[in-house]
């Protein structure tokens, strides 16, 4: 497993993935409603959580944090906040995360961005600047979850079809009300028998622009 305290070497972070690791983050990785009956390993869960905080965020923020429902009990907590067609995606997933983001990020700035002792005090006070930088890095690192799932070997099914106030309540309530939920995110490991096919997608000309 790899560690906060491990980098590669230079010539190893330029060099292009080969087809295999493109297909299993990219060119066949799929999003799935339904699951195989095979269960989610916590360390696995640990390392994913790991790599998502190796991500990039603005001053290092990282305001991401993951309620990992992995129990059939926790997951029917989320169900009166789910939209009728995603209830039976996560009563039957092997793990269901609720991605959040901490809107009281900054209190964690004097550990995680040291070399500026007056990082905190940019966001103390300023609630439209924390709110965008929390929800904007926070769904960054929600893109680094999905990414660094599929490179463990975990399919996944992100949904944001759901009430946030109503889960906000059932899990944050009154003990973290700084927390705001983003999307969820089931985890494990797809039936590839109930899959439909891949929708289309725009074109570079469509999309994007070279200036």
């Amino acid at each position: 497993m790899t560690t906060l305290s491990t980098a590669p070497l230079a010539e190893e972070r330029h060099t292009p993935l080969d087809d295999c690791a493109l297909n299993q983050l990219f060119f066949g990785a799929r999003t799935f409603s339904y699951w195989q009956d095979r269960p989610v390993d916590d360390g696995k869960l640990r390392h994913l959580a790991e790599l998502v905080s190796l991500g990039p965020t603005s001053m290092n923020c990282n305001p991401l944090r993951i309620y990992f429902l992995r129990t059939a009990e926790a997951r029917e907590q989320l169900l009166p906040a789910l939209k009728e067609g995603n209830v039976e995606k996560v009563s039957q997933a092997p793990v269901t995360a609720i991605l959040a983001y901490d809107r009281r990020f900054y209190d964690h700035l004097p550990t995680l961005f040291p070399h500026n002792k007056d990082a905190r005090s940019l966001f103390v006070g300023n609630e439209p600047l924390r709110e965008e930088t929390a929800f904007r890095n926070g769904s960054l690192q929600g893109g680094y979850f999905i990414l660094a799932a599929r490179a463990l070997g975990l399919d996944c099914g992100p949904i944001s079809g759901f009430d946030n106030d109503k889960v906000d309540q059932i899990f944050f309530g009154t003990e973290n009300p700084h927390l705001r939920s983003n999307f969820i995110c089931n985890l494990g490991y797809g039936d590839e028998t109930k899959l439909h096919p891949r929708g289309p997608r725009l074109s570079f000309d469509e999309s994007c622009r070279l200036l």
